[in-house]
Protein backbone atom coordinates (compact mmCIF):
# COMPACT_ATOMS: atom_id res chain seq x y z
CA UNK A 1 0.00 0.00 0.00
CA UNK A 2 2.55 2.26 1.12
CA UNK A 3 4.13 2.00 -2.62
CA UNK A 4 0.74 2.00 -4.65
CA UNK A 5 0.74 5.61 -2.35
CA UNK A 6 3.95 6.62 -3.47
CA UNK A 7 4.04 6.33 -6.96
CA UNK A 8 0.43 7.55 -7.26
CA UNK A 9 1.33 11.12 -6.37
CA UNK A 10 3.77 11.20 -9.17
CA UNK A 11 1.72 9.38 -11.87
CA UNK A 12 -1.50 11.24 -11.27
CA UNK A 13 0.52 14.97 -11.45
CA UNK A 14 1.80 14.09 -15.21
CA UNK A 15 -1.87 12.68 -16.20
CA UNK A 16 -3.27 15.74 -14.84
CA UNK A 17 -0.45 18.37 -16.60
CA UNK A 18 -1.16 16.53 -19.90
CA UNK A 19 -4.97 16.91 -19.47
CA UNK A 20 -3.73 20.51 -18.60
CA UNK A 21 -2.16 21.29 -21.37
CA UNK A 22 -4.34 19.19 -23.54
CA UNK A 23 -7.04 21.63 -22.20
CA UNK A 24 -5.31 24.66 -22.82
CA UNK A 25 -4.71 23.98 -26.49
CA UNK A 26 -7.28 25.67 -28.78
CA UNK A 27 -10.40 23.17 -30.42
CA UNK A 28 -10.11 24.18 -33.77
CA UNK A 29 -6.73 23.20 -34.50
CA UNK A 30 -5.82 19.23 -35.89
CA UNK A 31 -6.27 16.71 -33.60
CA UNK A 32 -2.07 16.45 -34.09
CA UNK A 33 -1.53 19.78 -33.62
CA UNK A 34 -3.34 20.36 -30.03
CA UNK A 35 -1.18 16.63 -29.28
CA UNK A 36 2.05 18.38 -30.55
CA UNK A 37 1.43 21.45 -28.26
CA UNK A 38 0.52 19.32 -24.98
CA UNK A 39 3.15 17.26 -25.19
CA UNK A 40 5.71 19.61 -25.98
CA UNK A 41 4.27 22.23 -23.40
CA UNK A 42 4.34 19.22 -20.43
CA UNK A 43 6.59 16.10 -21.09
CA UNK A 44 9.84 17.94 -20.93
CA UNK A 45 9.06 18.99 -17.05
CA UNK A 46 7.83 15.84 -16.62
CA UNK A 47 10.38 14.16 -17.93
CA UNK A 48 13.27 15.99 -15.59
CA UNK A 49 11.14 15.24 -12.46
CA UNK A 50 10.65 11.04 -13.31
CA UNK A 51 14.54 11.37 -13.73
CA UNK A 52 14.73 13.04 -10.26
CA UNK A 53 12.21 10.14 -9.03
CA UNK A 54 14.33 7.71 -10.84
CA UNK A 55 18.15 8.89 -9.57
CA UNK A 56 16.69 8.90 -6.10
CA UNK A 57 15.45 5.68 -5.54
CA UNK A 58 17.82 3.99 -7.50
CA UNK A 59 20.20 5.20 -5.48
CA UNK A 60 18.19 3.38 -2.48
CA UNK A 61 18.35 0.71 -4.70
CA UNK A 62 21.70 0.19 -5.30
CA UNK A 63 24.49 -1.71 -3.41
CA UNK A 64 25.01 1.24 -1.41
CA UNK A 65 21.71 0.92 0.77
CA UNK A 66 22.56 -2.34 2.93
CA UNK A 67 18.87 -2.55 4.63
CA UNK A 68 17.19 -4.88 2.52
CA UNK A 69 13.76 -3.89 2.95
CA UNK A 70 14.98 -0.35 1.70
CA UNK A 71 16.47 -1.84 -1.26
CA UNK A 72 13.33 -3.87 -2.14
CA UNK A 73 11.25 -0.69 -1.76
CA UNK A 74 13.56 1.70 -3.70
CA UNK A 75 13.41 -0.97 -6.68
CA UNK A 76 9.90 -1.60 -6.98
CA UNK A 77 9.50 2.56 -7.01
CA UNK A 78 12.36 2.73 -9.62
CA UNK A 79 9.93 -0.03 -11.49
CA UNK A 80 6.77 1.81 -10.91
CA UNK A 81 8.21 5.40 -12.28
CA UNK A 82 9.59 3.49 -15.40
CA UNK A 83 5.87 2.09 -15.85
CA UNK A 84 3.99 5.45 -15.14
CA UNK A 85 6.20 7.54 -16.98
CA UNK A 86 5.91 5.14 -20.44
CA UNK A 87 1.96 4.99 -19.13
CA UNK A 88 1.83 8.70 -19.74
CA UNK A 89 4.13 9.27 -22.61
CA UNK A 90 2.35 6.38 -24.75
CA UNK A 91 -0.94 4.83 -24.18
CA UNK A 92 -2.57 7.89 -22.35
CA UNK A 93 -1.42 10.13 -25.19
CA UNK A 94 -3.26 7.43 -27.60
CA UNK A 95 -6.23 8.52 -25.52
CA UNK A 96 -5.75 11.55 -26.25
CA UNK A 97 -5.20 11.49 -29.72
CA UNK A 98 -8.35 9.16 -30.06
CA UNK A 99 -10.11 11.79 -27.56
CA UNK A 100 -8.80 14.23 -29.91
CA UNK A 101 -10.34 12.24 -33.40
CA UNK A 102 -13.90 11.82 -31.24
CA UNK A 103 -14.22 15.59 -30.77
CA UNK A 104 -13.16 16.65 -34.47
CA UNK A 105 -15.61 14.15 -35.98
CA UNK A 106 -18.32 15.62 -33.60
CA UNK A 107 -18.50 11.81 -31.83
CA UNK A 108 -19.12 11.11 -28.59
CA UNK A 109 -16.29 10.86 -26.02
CA UNK A 110 -18.16 8.31 -23.68
CA UNK A 111 -20.24 5.99 -26.02
CA UNK A 112 -18.38 6.67 -29.76
CA UNK A 113 -21.15 7.51 -31.83
CA UNK A 114 -22.39 10.57 -33.29
CA UNK A 115 -23.39 13.28 -31.80
CA UNK A 116 -27.03 14.15 -33.22
CA UNK A 117 -27.96 17.10 -34.24
CA UNK A 118 -29.50 20.23 -31.95
CA UNK A 119 -33.11 19.86 -33.68
CA UNK A 120 -33.03 16.16 -32.66
CA UNK A 121 -32.10 16.43 -29.48
CA UNK A 122 -34.56 19.49 -28.47
CA UNK A 123 -37.81 16.37 -29.24
CA UNK A 124 -35.95 14.53 -26.13
CA UNK A 125 -35.89 14.35 -22.69
CA UNK A 126 -33.56 16.54 -20.50
CA UNK A 127 -31.47 13.66 -19.07
CA UNK A 128 -30.77 12.46 -22.62
CA UNK A 129 -29.80 15.86 -24.12
CA UNK A 130 -27.41 16.12 -20.87
CA UNK A 131 -26.15 12.62 -21.56
CA UNK A 132 -25.55 12.89 -25.69
CA UNK A 133 -24.61 16.64 -25.89
CA UNK A 134 -20.91 17.67 -26.68
CA UNK A 135 -21.30 21.30 -24.66
CA UNK A 136 -21.34 22.85 -27.84
CA UNK A 137 -25.25 22.89 -28.88
CA UNK A 138 -25.83 26.44 -27.67
CA UNK A 139 -23.46 28.05 -29.84
CA UNK A 140 -23.00 28.15 -33.69
CA UNK A 141 -19.22 27.39 -33.22
CA UNK A 142 -16.49 25.95 -31.04
CA UNK A 143 -15.16 28.30 -28.31
CA UNK A 144 -11.04 28.29 -29.33
CA UNK A 145 -9.96 28.10 -25.59
CA UNK A 146 -12.71 26.50 -23.61
CA UNK A 147 -10.52 25.65 -20.88
CA UNK A 148 -11.37 29.43 -19.68
CA UNK A 149 -14.79 27.97 -18.03
CA UNK A 150 -13.15 25.27 -16.12
CA UNK A 151 -14.39 25.77 -12.47
CA UNK A 152 -10.83 25.64 -10.93
CA UNK A 153 -9.73 27.30 -13.81
CA UNK A 154 -12.33 29.95 -13.39
CA UNK A 155 -11.81 30.36 -9.67
CA UNK A 156 -8.09 30.59 -10.09
CA UNK A 157 -8.49 33.28 -12.42
CA UNK A 158 -10.93 35.66 -10.95
CA UNK A 159 -11.32 35.38 -7.51
CA UNK A 160 -7.72 33.51 -5.58
CA UNK A 161 -5.13 35.19 -8.27
CA UNK A 162 -6.66 38.13 -6.92
CA UNK A 163 -7.16 37.82 -3.23
CA UNK A 164 -4.13 36.39 -2.93
CA UNK A 165 -2.00 39.20 -4.63
CA UNK A 166 -3.83 41.85 -3.14
CA UNK A 167 -1.19 43.72 -0.67
CA UNK A 168 -3.56 43.93 2.34
CA UNK A 169 -3.14 39.71 2.38
CA UNK A 170 0.50 39.66 2.04
CA UNK A 171 1.83 41.11 5.50
CA UNK A 172 -0.56 37.62 7.14
CA UNK A 173 1.16 35.43 4.48
CA UNK A 174 4.43 36.54 5.93
CA UNK A 175 3.31 36.03 9.45
CA UNK A 176 2.04 32.62 8.72
CA UNK A 177 5.41 31.71 7.06
CA UNK A 178 7.58 33.01 10.28
CA UNK A 179 4.73 30.59 12.20
CA UNK A 180 5.22 28.32 10.01
CA UNK A 181 8.89 27.91 10.21
CA UNK A 182 8.84 28.97 14.06
CA UNK A 183 7.10 25.52 14.64
CA UNK A 184 9.31 23.53 12.13
CA UNK A 185 12.56 24.77 13.82
CA UNK A 186 11.40 23.95 17.20
CA UNK A 187 10.23 20.35 16.05
CA UNK A 188 14.10 19.84 14.12
CA UNK A 189 15.15 20.57 17.79
CA UNK A 190 12.99 17.71 18.93
CA UNK A 191 14.21 15.07 16.84
CA UNK A 192 14.67 11.27 18.13
CA UNK A 193 15.21 8.01 16.78
CA UNK A 194 12.39 5.61 16.80
CA UNK A 195 13.62 1.62 17.86
CA UNK A 196 10.28 0.98 19.14
CA UNK A 197 8.52 -2.71 18.66
CA UNK A 198 5.16 -0.33 18.50
CA UNK A 199 5.51 1.45 15.59
CA UNK A 200 6.30 -2.29 13.81
CA UNK A 201 2.75 -3.62 15.56
CA UNK A 202 -0.83 -3.71 15.12
CA UNK A 203 -2.00 -0.82 17.66
CA UNK A 204 -4.71 -3.86 19.34
CA UNK A 205 -1.65 -6.65 19.77
CA UNK A 206 -1.13 -7.50 23.30
CA UNK A 207 2.47 -6.92 22.93
CA UNK A 208 2.08 -3.36 22.28
CA UNK A 209 -0.04 -3.03 25.67
CA UNK A 210 3.29 -4.64 27.26
CA UNK A 211 5.33 -2.39 25.84
CA UNK A 212 3.03 0.74 27.18
CA UNK A 213 3.05 -0.78 30.09
CA UNK A 214 6.59 -1.31 30.44
CA UNK A 215 7.70 1.85 28.82
CA UNK A 216 5.22 3.59 31.77
CA UNK A 217 6.23 1.68 35.18
CA UNK A 218 9.72 -0.03 34.35
CA UNK A 219 11.28 2.10 31.52
CA UNK A 220 14.52 2.76 33.98
CA UNK A 221 15.49 -0.48 33.54
CA UNK A 222 17.32 -1.61 30.54
CA UNK A 223 15.48 -4.92 27.94
CA UNK A 224 17.32 -8.01 29.48
CA UNK A 225 20.51 -8.68 28.25
CA UNK A 226 21.88 -12.00 27.41
CA UNK A 227 25.51 -13.02 28.18
CA UNK A 228 26.49 -15.85 26.12
CA UNK A 229 29.70 -17.25 26.77
CA UNK A 230 30.06 -19.70 23.69
CA UNK A 231 33.57 -21.18 24.26
CA UNK A 232 35.62 -23.49 26.88
CA UNK A 233 36.36 -20.97 29.70
CA UNK A 234 38.38 -21.78 33.08
CA UNK A 235 35.93 -20.76 35.68
CA UNK A 236 37.76 -21.34 38.02
CA UNK A 237 41.09 -19.57 37.42
CA UNK A 238 40.82 -16.36 39.43
CA UNK A 239 41.72 -14.16 36.62
CA UNK A 240 39.09 -15.21 34.49
CA UNK A 241 36.72 -14.82 37.33
CA UNK A 242 38.19 -11.14 37.44
CA UNK A 243 37.62 -10.41 33.82
CA UNK A 244 33.98 -11.63 33.96
CA UNK A 245 33.16 -9.09 36.84
CA UNK A 246 34.51 -6.25 34.99
CA UNK A 247 32.44 -7.20 31.95
CA UNK A 248 29.50 -7.17 34.16
CA UNK A 249 30.76 -4.01 36.19
CA UNK A 250 27.77 -1.64 35.94
CA UNK A 251 25.17 -3.93 35.67
CA UNK A 252 22.73 -5.71 37.55
CA UNK A 253 23.57 -9.68 37.02
CA UNK A 254 21.52 -12.63 37.13
CA UNK A 255 24.38 -15.30 36.81
CA UNK A 256 24.98 -18.76 37.84
CA UNK A 257 28.18 -17.31 38.49
CA UNK A 258 27.98 -15.08 40.70
CA UNK A 259 25.68 -17.15 42.42
CA UNK A 260 27.78 -20.34 42.55
CA UNK A 261 30.99 -18.10 43.70
CA UNK A 262 28.79 -17.24 47.04
CA UNK A 263 27.57 -20.96 47.28
CA UNK A 264 31.34 -21.50 47.37
CA UNK A 265 32.42 -19.16 50.20
CA UNK A 266 29.08 -19.43 52.16
CA UNK A 267 29.55 -23.58 52.36
CA UNK A 268 33.93 -23.03 52.68
CA UNK A 269 34.76 -25.13 49.89
CA UNK A 270 37.15 -25.13 48.27
CA UNK A 271 37.29 -25.55 44.15
CA UNK A 272 40.38 -23.46 42.86
CA UNK A 273 40.85 -26.83 40.09
CA UNK A 274 38.87 -27.88 37.32
CA UNK A 275 37.71 -31.35 38.79
CA UNK A 276 36.56 -29.69 42.13
CA UNK A 277 34.95 -26.97 40.22
CA UNK A 278 32.95 -28.94 38.39
CA UNK A 279 31.99 -31.69 40.47
CA UNK A 280 30.81 -29.28 43.36
CA UNK A 281 28.66 -27.69 40.53
CA UNK A 282 27.23 -31.01 39.32
CA UNK A 283 26.79 -32.52 42.25
CA UNK A 284 25.82 -30.27 45.01
CA UNK A 285 25.00 -26.61 43.34
CA UNK A 286 22.22 -27.68 40.78
CA UNK A 287 20.84 -30.10 43.16
CA UNK A 288 19.71 -27.27 45.37
CA UNK A 289 16.44 -26.51 44.67
CA UNK A 290 16.75 -22.87 44.52
CA UNK A 291 19.43 -22.99 42.01
CA UNK A 292 18.25 -25.71 40.00
CA UNK A 293 16.83 -23.27 37.54
CA UNK A 294 20.26 -22.17 36.29
CA UNK A 295 20.92 -25.96 34.80
CA UNK A 296 19.32 -24.83 31.12
CA UNK A 297 22.13 -22.12 31.62
CA UNK A 298 25.14 -24.21 31.53
CA UNK A 299 26.12 -26.88 29.00
CA UNK A 300 28.36 -29.40 29.67
CA UNK A 301 29.87 -32.29 27.34
CA UNK A 302 31.58 -35.53 29.00
CA UNK A 303 34.50 -36.61 27.56
CA UNK A 304 35.40 -40.20 28.76
CA UNK A 305 35.66 -39.22 32.65
CA UNK A 306 36.34 -35.92 31.78
CA UNK A 307 33.31 -33.20 31.98
CA UNK A 308 33.53 -30.06 30.42
CA UNK A 309 31.88 -26.71 30.32
CA UNK A 310 31.73 -25.86 26.81
CA UNK A 311 29.59 -22.84 26.93
CA UNK A 312 26.98 -20.60 29.45
CA UNK A 313 24.88 -17.98 29.74
CA UNK A 314 23.95 -15.34 32.31
CA UNK A 315 21.65 -12.38 32.03
CA UNK A 316 22.33 -8.46 32.20
CA UNK A 317 19.85 -5.48 33.36
CA UNK A 318 21.20 -1.80 33.26
CA UNK A 319 19.80 0.76 35.06
CA UNK A 320 18.78 3.77 32.44
CA UNK A 321 17.13 7.15 32.60
CA UNK A 322 14.37 8.61 30.34
CA UNK A 323 16.47 8.40 27.56
CA UNK A 324 16.36 4.50 27.63
CA UNK A 325 16.83 4.01 24.04
CA UNK A 326 20.39 6.26 23.58
CA UNK A 327 21.88 4.55 26.80
CA UNK A 328 21.02 0.86 25.04
CA UNK A 329 22.73 1.98 21.42
CA UNK A 330 25.64 2.90 24.07
CA UNK A 331 25.87 -0.21 26.10
CA UNK A 332 25.76 -1.89 22.51
CA UNK A 333 28.84 0.09 21.31
CA UNK A 334 30.15 -0.51 24.59
CA UNK A 335 30.04 -4.44 24.58
CA UNK A 336 30.38 -5.15 20.88
CA UNK A 337 33.73 -4.46 20.77
CA UNK A 338 34.80 -6.06 24.10
CA UNK A 339 33.34 -9.51 22.73
CA UNK A 340 36.18 -9.44 19.88
CA UNK A 341 39.25 -7.52 21.81
CA UNK A 342 39.09 -9.39 25.39
CA UNK A 343 40.53 -13.01 25.77
CA UNK A 344 36.30 -14.07 26.81
CA UNK A 345 34.39 -14.72 23.52
CA UNK A 346 30.64 -13.72 24.31
CA UNK A 347 27.68 -12.52 22.20
CA UNK A 348 25.12 -9.83 23.92
CA UNK A 349 21.53 -10.21 22.33
CA UNK A 350 18.29 -8.91 23.38
CA UNK A 351 15.06 -9.19 20.31
CA UNK A 352 14.87 -5.38 20.57
CA UNK A 353 18.13 -5.13 19.64
CA UNK A 354 16.91 -6.20 16.54
CA UNK A 355 14.94 -2.98 16.05
CA UNK A 356 17.75 -0.54 17.44
CA UNK A 357 20.21 -1.74 14.95
CA UNK A 358 17.26 -1.73 12.08
CA UNK A 359 16.30 1.87 12.62
CA UNK A 360 20.41 2.94 13.09
CA UNK A 361 20.84 1.37 9.92
CA UNK A 362 17.58 3.42 8.40
CA UNK A 363 18.37 6.51 9.73
CA UNK A 364 21.70 6.79 8.90
CA UNK A 365 21.88 4.97 5.03
CA UNK A 366 18.72 6.86 3.79
CA UNK A 367 19.58 10.25 5.17
CA UNK A 368 23.03 9.64 3.03
CA UNK A 369 20.90 8.26 0.07
CA UNK A 370 18.72 11.69 0.08
CA UNK A 371 21.71 13.88 0.50
CA UNK A 372 23.78 12.50 -2.72
CA UNK A 373 20.08 12.25 -4.50
CA UNK A 374 20.52 15.92 -3.64
CA UNK A 375 23.73 16.94 -5.33
CA UNK A 376 22.73 14.87 -8.12
CA UNK A 377 19.35 17.22 -8.77
CA UNK A 378 21.57 20.24 -8.33
CA UNK A 379 24.27 19.31 -10.47
CA UNK A 380 21.64 18.51 -13.66
CA UNK A 381 19.38 21.22 -13.03
CA UNK A 382 22.48 23.32 -12.76
CA UNK A 383 23.06 22.71 -16.67
CA UNK A 384 19.74 22.00 -17.67
CA UNK A 385 17.68 24.87 -16.02
CA UNK A 386 17.39 27.62 -18.29
CA UNK A 387 17.15 30.64 -15.63
CA UNK A 388 20.04 30.76 -12.23
CA UNK A 389 17.04 31.73 -10.15
CA UNK A 390 14.70 29.16 -11.20
CA UNK A 391 17.03 26.72 -9.73
CA UNK A 392 17.40 29.01 -6.42
CA UNK A 393 13.98 29.47 -5.98
CA UNK A 394 13.55 25.56 -6.00
CA UNK A 395 16.28 24.45 -3.83
CA UNK A 396 14.60 27.52 -1.04
CA UNK A 397 10.87 26.16 -1.38
CA UNK A 398 12.20 22.17 -1.26
CA UNK A 399 14.36 22.91 1.69
CA UNK A 400 11.65 24.84 3.56
CA UNK A 401 8.85 22.22 2.36
CA UNK A 402 11.39 18.77 3.62
CA UNK A 403 11.94 21.11 6.77
CA UNK A 404 8.67 21.48 7.73
CA UNK A 405 7.44 18.44 7.08
CA UNK A 406 10.52 16.90 9.08
CA UNK A 407 9.74 19.93 11.94
CA UNK A 408 5.97 19.30 12.36
CA UNK A 409 5.85 15.22 12.29
CA UNK A 410 8.61 15.48 15.47
CA UNK A 411 5.93 17.69 17.02
CA UNK A 412 3.16 15.20 16.15
CA UNK A 413 4.95 12.76 17.55
CA UNK A 414 6.29 10.75 14.75
CA UNK A 415 9.77 9.21 15.01
CA UNK A 416 12.69 9.02 12.92
CA UNK A 417 11.97 5.66 11.90
CA UNK A 418 12.20 3.71 8.85
CA UNK A 419 8.99 4.54 7.48
CA UNK A 420 9.27 8.05 8.21
CA UNK A 421 12.82 8.78 6.65
CA UNK A 422 11.46 6.76 3.31
CA UNK A 423 8.86 9.70 3.18
CA UNK A 424 11.39 12.40 4.07
CA UNK A 425 12.85 11.08 0.46
CA UNK A 426 9.81 11.10 -1.17
CA UNK A 427 8.75 14.52 0.17
CA UNK A 428 11.82 15.93 -1.69
CA UNK A 429 10.54 14.57 -4.90
CA UNK A 430 7.48 15.43 -4.40
CA UNK A 431 7.84 19.03 -3.16
CA UNK A 432 10.01 19.68 -6.56
CA UNK A 433 7.39 17.52 -8.78
CA UNK A 434 5.30 20.27 -8.02
CA UNK A 435 7.00 23.43 -7.46
CA UNK A 436 9.52 22.95 -10.02
CA UNK A 437 6.86 23.64 -12.70
CA UNK A 438 4.98 26.88 -11.10
CA UNK A 439 8.28 28.72 -10.77
CA UNK A 440 10.33 28.37 -13.52
CA UNK A 441 7.05 29.28 -15.60
CA UNK A 442 6.98 32.86 -13.56
CA UNK A 443 11.13 33.23 -14.28
CA UNK A 444 10.20 32.73 -17.84
CA UNK A 445 7.26 35.07 -17.89
CA UNK A 446 7.48 37.95 -20.15
CA UNK A 447 4.59 40.05 -18.32
CA UNK A 448 5.34 43.45 -17.28
CA UNK A 449 5.10 42.83 -13.85
CA UNK A 450 6.06 40.12 -10.93
CA UNK A 451 1.97 39.94 -9.61
CA UNK A 452 1.12 39.56 -13.06
CA UNK A 453 3.61 36.51 -14.14
CA UNK A 454 2.52 34.73 -10.58
CA UNK A 455 -1.07 35.29 -11.95
CA UNK A 456 -0.27 33.58 -15.31
CA UNK A 457 1.82 30.74 -13.46
CA UNK A 458 -1.05 29.33 -11.14
CA UNK A 459 -3.60 29.86 -14.86
CA UNK A 460 -0.93 27.53 -16.56
CA UNK A 461 -0.22 24.89 -13.88
CA UNK A 462 -2.23 25.85 -10.44
CA UNK A 463 -5.59 23.41 -11.67
CA UNK A 464 -3.01 20.63 -12.22
CA UNK A 465 -1.30 21.09 -9.12
CA UNK A 466 -4.46 21.20 -7.26
CA UNK A 467 -6.02 18.41 -8.80
CA UNK A 468 -3.13 15.97 -8.05
CA UNK A 469 -2.84 17.33 -4.71
CA UNK A 470 -6.60 16.67 -3.34
CA UNK A 471 -6.52 13.29 -5.02
CA UNK A 472 -3.35 12.49 -3.67
CA UNK A 473 -4.44 13.32 0.37
CA UNK A 474 -8.23 11.30 -0.51
CA UNK A 475 -6.11 8.94 -1.21
CA UNK A 476 -4.94 8.78 2.12
CA UNK A 477 -7.83 8.46 3.75
CA UNK A 478 -8.58 4.43 3.57
CA UNK A 479 -4.86 4.25 6.03
CA UNK A 480 -7.04 5.97 9.00
CA UNK A 481 -8.67 2.56 9.29
CA UNK A 482 -5.52 0.23 9.06
CA UNK A 483 -5.24 -0.61 12.46
CA UNK A 484 -1.22 -0.59 12.67
CA UNK A 485 0.99 2.52 13.87
CA UNK A 486 3.43 1.87 11.29
CA UNK A 487 0.47 2.77 8.75
CA UNK A 488 -0.97 5.70 11.09
CA UNK A 489 2.75 7.20 10.94
CA UNK A 490 3.04 6.72 7.37
CA UNK A 491 -0.43 8.54 7.19
CA UNK A 492 0.95 11.59 9.05
CA UNK A 493 4.17 11.84 6.95
CA UNK A 494 2.15 11.72 3.50
CA UNK A 495 -0.35 14.25 4.95
CA UNK A 496 2.39 16.97 6.18
CA UNK A 497 4.17 16.19 2.27
CA UNK A 498 1.15 17.15 0.87
CA UNK A 499 -0.16 19.43 2.80
CA UNK A 500 3.02 21.88 3.18
CA UNK A 501 3.37 21.49 -0.62
CA UNK A 502 -0.41 22.69 -0.92
CA UNK A 503 0.81 25.54 1.08
CA UNK A 504 4.00 26.44 -0.70
CA UNK A 505 2.43 26.51 -4.16
CA UNK A 506 -0.52 28.11 -3.18
CA UNK A 507 0.17 30.89 -0.76
CA UNK A 508 3.75 30.93 0.27
CA UNK A 509 5.26 31.15 -3.47
CA UNK A 510 2.48 33.62 -5.22
CA UNK A 511 2.81 36.23 -2.16
CA UNK A 512 7.31 35.90 -1.72
CA UNK A 513 7.41 35.86 -5.46
CA UNK A 514 6.16 39.14 -5.78
CA UNK A 515 8.33 41.50 -4.24
CA UNK A 516 11.76 39.23 -4.03
CA UNK A 517 13.66 38.87 -7.39
CA UNK A 518 14.32 37.88 -10.58
CA UNK A 519 13.43 41.33 -11.36
CA UNK A 520 10.78 42.12 -14.88
CA UNK A 521 12.44 45.05 -15.97
CA UNK A 522 14.52 43.70 -18.39
CA UNK A 523 11.54 42.50 -20.27
CA UNK A 524 9.81 46.28 -19.86
CA UNK A 525 12.87 47.49 -22.17
CA UNK A 526 12.79 44.30 -24.46
CA UNK A 527 9.07 45.52 -25.21
CA UNK A 528 9.76 49.19 -25.33
CA UNK A 529 12.59 48.35 -28.16
CA UNK A 530 10.30 46.57 -29.85
CA UNK A 531 7.25 48.58 -29.79
CA UNK A 532 10.04 52.00 -30.95
CA UNK A 533 11.19 49.28 -33.93
CA UNK A 534 7.73 48.59 -34.80
CA UNK A 535 6.90 52.26 -34.72
CA UNK A 536 10.03 53.07 -37.41
CA UNK A 537 9.07 50.34 -39.54
CA UNK A 538 5.67 51.83 -39.94
CA UNK A 539 6.84 55.23 -40.77
CA UNK A 540 7.40 54.60 -44.63
CA UNK A 541 7.78 57.47 -47.23
CA UNK A 542 6.58 55.81 -50.32
CA UNK A 543 7.08 57.77 -53.91
CA UNK A 544 5.47 57.28 -56.88
CA UNK A 545 6.22 56.86 -60.01
CA UNK A 546 4.74 56.38 -63.40
CA UNK A 547 6.67 52.85 -63.86
CA UNK A 548 7.09 51.48 -60.35
CA UNK A 549 6.86 52.37 -56.58
CA UNK A 550 9.99 53.12 -54.77
CA UNK A 551 9.45 52.18 -51.13
CA UNK A 552 11.86 53.90 -48.87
Amino acid sequence: MRLRKDTKGHGTKGVFELLSGWRRTKENLPFKDRVADAYSDVMVTYTMTSSLYFITFGMGASPFTNIEAVKIFCQNMCVSILLNYFYIFSFFGSCLVFAGQLEQNRYHSIFCCKIPSAEYLDRKPMWFQTVMSDGHQQTSHHETNPYQHHFIQHFLREHYNEWITNIYVKPFVVILYLIYASFSFMGCLQISDGASIINLLASDSPSVSYAMVQQKYFSNYSPVIGFYVYEPLEYWNSSVQEDLQRLCSGFTAVSWVEQYYQFLKTSNISANNKTDFISVLQSSFLKKPEFQHFRNDIIFSRAGDDNNIIASRLYLVARTSRDKQKEVTEVLDKLRPLSLSKSIRFIVFNPSFVFTDHYSLSVTVPVLIAGFGVLLVLILTFFLVIHPLGNFWLILSVTSIELGVLGLMTLWNVDMDCISILCLIYTLNFAIDHCAPLLYTFVLATEHTRTQCIKSSLQEHGTAILQNITSFLIGLVPLLFVPSNLTFTLFKCLLLTGGCTFLHCFVILPVFLTFFPPSKKHHKKKKRAKRKEREEIECIEIQENPDHVTTV
